[in-house]
């Protein structure tokens, strides 16, 4: 049990290492041996967990997306407001990639070209999720009138997709007042007048939903 903890901890000090060095330097640039150094482990140790650099960079993308997918959490979930749930996705989404470099790697990874064939699309991850919540609010008759899930959809991917291609050099497009001044502009054409009121731009305090 000690042994398998051991090389748990190990392997998960080598996905930070290697996160931090393929956002630094790009999956091309990148070398074991960098990522073994900056780990603080061999490069023996290094080819035991991952056999080549692409593994390393599909256990990046697997973590981000793990965590991307925690963070949306299932479009049907039972609670606020589907448009709430996007809101709050948004701005839990903008936090992770401000603060986590694996998740931020692992966009930049996926986006990457040349791309590579076992590249997770952590993009089309976050696109599916956020046309799914907004079908959801269209079914429930919370989008203004006129407004499809289609068209709101676009809008949202467009922008959130957006702020973190912009963010990679800025982080102020990651910010929680970027997404605030987003969502002020857009929640009164987006939702009905009934339910705009209800509606917190700045996100709901800590949603147990998307803690990960």
């Amino acid at each position: 049990m000690v042994k398998q903890e051991r090389a748990a901890r190990t392997r998960q000090v080598l996905v930070r290492a290697a996160a931090e060095v393929f956002a630094q330097s790009g999956f091309a640039l990148a070398s074991l041996s960098t990522i073994s150094r900056k780990a603080g482990v061999s490069t023996g140790a290094l080819h035991f967990h991952f056999a080549s650099k692409q593994a390393l960079a599909r256990a990046v993308e697997d973590e981000a997306a793990a965590i991307v997918r925690a963070i949306a959490g299932p479009a049907s979930a039972a609670g606020p407001n589907p448009l709430q749930r996007l809101i709050d996705a948004t701005h839990a989404l903008m936090g992770r990639l401000d603060q986590d470099i694996v998740v931020r790697a692992g966009f930049e990874l996926g986006g990457a070209l040349p791309r590579r064939d076992d590249a997770v699309d952590l993009r089309g991850v976050w696109q599916g999720w956020v046309e799914e919540v907004l079908g959801e609010a269209e079914r429930e008759g919370v989008l203004a009138e006129g407004v499809s899930a289609a068209d709101a959809s676009i809008t949202v991917v467009a922008a959130t997709v957006g702020f973190e291609l912009l963010g990679v050099v800025d982080r102020t497009w990651t910010s929680e007042a970027t997404l605030v001044r987003f969502w002020e502009l857009l929640l009164p054409r987006l939702a009905t007048a009934d339910g705009l009121g209800g509606l917190v731009s700045g996100g709901t305090p800590d949603p147990a939903s998307h803690q990960v």
